[in-house]
């Protein structure tokens, strides 16, 4: 039986999951196909801000009280990579890909330059790497029950504080991420 494409969906892991990567994490998967699927984890803050990564990239930084906002750590995968997960105000960047109908994902450093111009998205949120599995891979982690799923949703990513995406993930189910065992099995 084919699995649901879940690309626009949350992976919540489940209060068992030990992985240090994912513990306690919320990833939007971004693609998911026959091939495997990837995702932007959204609720682990770094220590780099915007501003210092403008900085890193010689870009000047006009973008004020944006510049203060704390870059993730997107996952695992190409940490030293950046990721701009927007809403889609309708202008088009040179290396975007659409994850839903209001959000896209963009990895150009044209995004960059215009946030840091104040002239970029103002939903917006820079990850730096990514979370991938490869053919089959996710498919059997949701058969080990290592994650719920639940549509992807807007004001999640870009308006609940990042400490908060965890259990507010987990309640667009009606979850109490608490209330579950911190254990998995098989009936």
């Amino acid at each position: 039986m084919p699995q649901p494409d879940l690309s626009n969906h949350f992976l919540i892991a489940v209060p068992a999951l030990d992985d240090p990567n994912f513990c306690g994490g919320v990833t939007l998967l971004c693609r998911h196909d026959a091939d495997g699927a990837m995702g932007i984890l959204i609720n682990r803050s770094s220590d780099i801000r915007l501003c210092d990564v403008f900085e890193q990239l010689g870009i000047e930084d006009r973008a004020g009280a944006l510049s203060a906002q704390h870059v993730l750590i997107g996952g695992p995968v190409h940490p030293e990579r950046g990721f701009v997960l927007h809403a889609d105000d309708g202008r088009e960047w040179d290396s975007s890909f659409r994850v839903s109908e209001t959000v896209l994902l963009t990895t150009s450093r044209d995004i960059l330059d215009a946030i840091a111009g104040g002239q970029g998205p103002k939903r917006a949120v820079l990850a730096l790497g990514c979370a991938g599995w490869g053919a089959g891979q996710l498919e059997s982690e949701l058969q080990d029950h290592a994650w719920l799923t639940a549509p992807a949703s807007d004001s999640l990513i870009f308006e609940t504080p990042v400490a908060d995406r965890w259990q507010a993930a987990a309640h667009l189910l009606g979850v109490d991420l608490l209330q579950l065992a911190t254990y998995v099995g098989h009936a």
